[in-house]
């Protein structure tokens, strides 16, 4: 396939691009990466805004890695991949990528908001496996680039949200085939997961069929659907992971969260779940941000033992961290 040879290959035009965007790094700005050198769109990346004045993007032909760096440099950072939600139609990319990011820079860990491509059929050739081929290629970018970003290779994380959470479990439970070129042979194995009211599974009793649908068609092949029940696939080798999710989550239904805890219990994967009993799908009003925020720091720091740079928490009086309604879904 045309479009997938040129996002495999990795010509001397990368390496620039890299070596260019991280002098921009030391500037304290955030930098996005192609994952891939660039291709020609056959159809425009789609821009707009939500009720609250939040970017969300579609239609995306080149994906890409926003790494947004704390302060302080240093060195043996952890790092967090954060997947937007949307349904794989859209992504939240501001409300569920970028605010998410700079309260992980405030304290001391690495973020980086990944734009993955969507099923589109008139952009991707790959069909239902480009989201998870790019989160693949971030996991390897970011492992790759870790000494230069001052990064531990050994602490680099996934984050998603909504159907971003159902590509960061994919990616997760997933991680011993390789679905992109991987020559150096890097691991792709993220070393924990947060999935926040997550989709997990394509059981249509449980799962949310709209992403199902999104992502494998109308009528999908049922090895597919199987493939794509991330609960079915958890093991021994399955990263750490902490989950958030609403009871009255009437859009994708705490059942998803509920059944992969379970798997994780079950093969005795350190794992952490939070049910609020109040939230609905995506956290609009409750609960606030800091409090299921500084919980997943604390879960970061305690029972994945990773020392983060910065002992601030994220207070809900707006003094330090997202605190506003713009920085909650």
């Amino acid at each position: 396939m045309q479009n997938e040879k040129k996002h495999m290959m990795m010509p001397r035009f990368l390496f620039l691009l890299l070596v260019g965007a991280t002098c921009q790094m030391l500037n304290g700005q955030p930098q996005e990466f192609l994952l891939y050198p660039k291709v020609e769109e056959k159809v425009s990346e789609e821009h707009v805004r939500d009720g609250s004045g939040n970017l969300i993007v579609a239609k995306v032909t080149n994906p890409s890695l926003t790494l947004f760096l704390p302060p302080g440099g240093g060195k043996s950072k952890a790092a967090v991949i954060i997947c937007p939600g949307g349904g794989y139609s859209n992504l939240h990319i501001q409300r569920e990528g970028f605010k998410v990011a700079e309260a992980f820079n405030r304290q001391g860990v690495a973020a980086l908001v990944l734009k993955y491509r969507l099923p589109d059929k008139e952009i991707v050739e790959e069909g239902a496996f480009a989201p998870l081929r790019d989160a693949q290629r971030a996991i390897q970018m970011t492992r790759e680039n870790a000494e230069q970003w001052g990064i531990d290779p050994d602490k680099i994380g996934i984050m998603g949200f909504s159907a971003g959470g159902h590509l960061a479990s994919t990616a997760g439970v997933h991680h011993d085939t390789a679905y992109i070129e991987n020559k150096g042979s890097t691991s792709l194995r993220p070393d924990f997961m947060i999935l926040v009211y997550p989709v997990i599974s394509f059981d249509d009793a449980v799962g949310h069929v709209g992403s199902k649908n999104r992502l494998l068609g109308d009528r999908p092949d049922e090895k597919l659907v199987a493939f794509f029940s991330n609960e079915l696939h958890v093991n021994k080798d399955t990263p750490p992971c902490i989950l958030f999710h609403a009871g009255d989550d009437t859009i994708v239904p705490l059942a998803n969260s509920l059944h992969f805890y379970n798997q994780l219990h079950r093969c005795n994967v350190p794992a952490e779940l939070h049910v609020y009993s109040k939230g609905e799908h995506g956290f609009l009003t409750t609960p606030p941000f800091p409090e299921w925020f500084n919980t997943l720091i604390k879960w970061m720091e305690v029972d994945v033992q990773y020392n983060l740079s910065s002992a601030n928490s994220v207070k809900i009086n707006g003094t330090v961290g997202t605190t506003d309604k713009k920085h909650t879904r």
